[in-house]
């Protein structure tokens, strides 16, 4: 699954094809959950906005539960 910062914002692209910095992330919630800890801000060389963590908390959700 493919992160990307664009200048409108740290997004999901489902596509994996739009313009920006991206990094990528495993399916898996406890993936998720140590990126955004920190390692997606490093990656995507960004500080993330409160907009951008609620984003991003809102994909991980969504998240089939039984992965991990």
């Amino acid at each position: 699954m493919r992160i990307v910062r664009t200048s409108q914002g740290v997004r999901y692209d489902p596509t994996g094809k739009e313009d920006g910095r991206g990094a990528y992330l495993h399916d898996k919630k406890s993936c998720w959950e140590q990126a955004l800890k920190g390692s997606l801000a490093h990656a995507l060389k960004t500080e993330l906005s409160q907009s951008d963590k609620e984003h991003l908390n809102q994909v991980m959700s969504e998240l089939d539960e039984g992965e991990d």
